[in-house]
C-alpha cells in the first residue's frame, strides 16, 4: 500500500516528492541525485489540489482547506 499523498506538509523543501520513498532532500535514492522534484504546494500554493485531477482522495478529516483570496480591484474613478 502506497504511503498516503500529504496535502500541506510542514517543511516540504526538506523531501524529495518524486516516487514514494519521499527521501530526504540530501539523499536522493532514486534518479540521479541531481535535484529533488518539488511538492506541488511548493510551486502552485497551499490550495493546489483544488484544482485539476490530481487522483488524491480528501477525506473528510482533512483539515479545512485555506480559502484562495480574492482579489479586491479598485477602478479609477
Amino acid at each position: 500500500m502506497a504511503k498516503p499523498f500529504p496535502l500541506r506538509p510542514k517543511h516540504p523543501e526538506r523531501i524529495c516528492w518524486g516516487c514514494d520513498r519521499y527521501c530526504a532532500a540530501n539523499a536522493l535514492a532514486c534518479g540521479n541525485g541531481s535535484d529533488r522534484t518539488m511538492h506541488p504546494a511548493e510551486m502552485l500554493g497551499e490550495d493546489w489540489y483544488l484544482d485539476g485531477d490530481w487522483g488524491i482522495e480528501i477525506s473528510a478529516d482533512t483539515e479545512a482547506a485555506p480559502q484562495p483570496q480574492q482579489s479586491r480591484v479598485r477602478s479609477a474613478v
